[in-house]
């Protein structure tokens, strides 16, 4: 069952190391607002490994503003880069600011 709703506004973790990750390093830290829930998958960080992938996660394709994920963007102020990424690496907004887990 998906933890965020279509429209609700997320922010991605950060990982520090790095390790093998499905979750490109442009977008650590940066919010967005989840467009679609794609549905459940075994978790690629783990199938990677020869692990099963349990448990199964949920994948979302979240939407970014390109001015807040590249600095000194300055090309169109609605042009925006689509992410699929999974549950895991997402926090509702809140969480960055203690105020809600």
């Amino acid at each position: 069952m998906a933890k965020f709703d279509v429209g609700e506004t997320v922010r991605v973790r950060e990982a520090h190391p790095m390790g093998h990750l499905r979750t490109p390093r442009y977008i650590m830290g940066k919010a967005g607002v989840v467009e679609q829930c794609c549905g459940e998958f075994g978790n690629p960080e783990d199938l990677a490994f020869g692990r099963n992938g349990t448990p199964r996660q949920a994948l979302y394709r979240v939407r970014f503003a390109q001015s807040d994920v590249w600095q000194n963007y300055d090309d169109g102020a609605a042009d925006t880069v689509d992410v699929e990424l999974y549950e895991h690496w997402l926090e509702p907004m809140a969480a960055q600011h203690g105020d809600a887990q």
